[in-house]
């Protein structure tokens, strides 16, 4: 296989012609360059990229680490990372980690190795002690609130998100309010676990751990939601629902059972998807694709660690 040096020796030119003529450096005659691309074309010359990568000390790659592909929360926030990538002229290498520590050590490793840019991790199973070995070697941005880290971060405050949402369900009328999650042991789970309590200390109630439900993280998983409050004596009247997939599982397998929406159970779902716009469930809109681009950005900016907070809104349908 040819290299530059061939290239040069076939086209009369040195080998700092050839390389210019690559990079499309403006300073080459007419002649000479195209000397250079016959030679190019005769011997069939490919340019060796991770050589290019190493010279200029980028691979034009960002690393972006989820638990799932089939999640719409992730894919949401995906869709705005690549849409900003494709702005910016970069490409991304995907990570399903199925909250698998090992799969993030991998994306971390490759950001070590100079395999990639940057990495963005959009949810986090490592721990911090872990993710500190590897934040010399490049960006690392995370969307969970990392304010006290050296990384950067987008993020919604997950506690106050939640301590409202839980007020705008009692201000409804509601003392009974379970809430459905994914991970018990997240960082976001965590903040609104203790949101949760300190409401229910608020207003007096008792905490009940048959009010929450862990691993939701699909549509049907809904089903076994409502399992669970078909088998209970005095079921909560409310469902703080964090995903909009779920809280629609939750709705169709309570209409198959008879149970009506809101009258027996009222659901307030999260992420405001398409598919709590056509079930018409109320919910918590949370821009998924803006804190991706935002992401994007950030990992991009080598010069300083930054940190955004997200705003929540309330979107009032038809479930409460």
């Amino acid at each position: 296989m040819a290299n530059i040096k061939d290239i040069a020796k076939m086209a009369g030119v040195s080998v700092t012609t050839v390389s210019r003529v690559l990079n499309d450096h403006p300073y080459v005659s007419d002649g000479k360059r195209e000397a250079v691309l016959r030679a190019i074309e005769k011997s069939d010359y490919q340019r060796n990229i991770n050589a290019v990568h190493l010279s200029k000390g980028e691979t034009m790659l960002i690393g972006v680490v989820v638990p799932f592909i089939n999640h719409a929360y992730f894919g949401l926030m995906l869709e705005g990372i690549a849409d900003e990538a494709v702005k910016n002229n970069y490409k991304l290498v995907l990570f399903q980690t199925n909250y698998e520590e090992s799969r993030e050590i991998e994306a971390l490793n490759m950001l070590q190795n100079k395999q990639i840019d940057a990495l963005v991790i959009c949810s986090r199973i490592c721990r911090w002690e872990i993710i500190e070995e590897y934040t010399s070697y490049g960006p690392i941005v995370f969307s969970e609130d990392a304010r006290e880290r050296e990384v950067s971060s987008t993020y919604i405050n997950h506690y106050k998100t939640f301590r409202d949402a839980l007020k705008y369900l009692h201000d409804k009328g509601h003392r009974k309010i379970g809430y459905c999650i994914g991970r018990k042991a997240g960082a976001n789970s965590i903040q609104r676990d203790r949101a949760y309590r300190d409401f229910l200390g608020k207003i007096k109630m008792p905490y009940n751990p048959d009010f929450v439900f862990h691993d939701c993280f699909h549509f049907e998983d809904g089903a076994k939601v409502v399992e669970r409050l078909a088998r209970m004596g005095e079921p909560p009247t409310a469902l703080l629902v964090t995903s909009d997939s779920v809280a629609a599982g939750i709705m169709t397998c309570c209409q198959e059972r008879g149970i009506r929406i809101p009258e027996d159970l009222a659901i307030m779902g999260f992420d405001n998807q398409p598919v709590a716009q056509v079930m018409h469930i109320s919910t918590l809109e949370i821009p998924l694709a803006e804190i991706g681009r935002n992401l994007f950005l950030q990992a991009t900016n080598k010069a300083e660690h930054t940190h955004e907070e997200v705003s929540v809104k309330v979107i009032e349908r038809h479930t409460v």
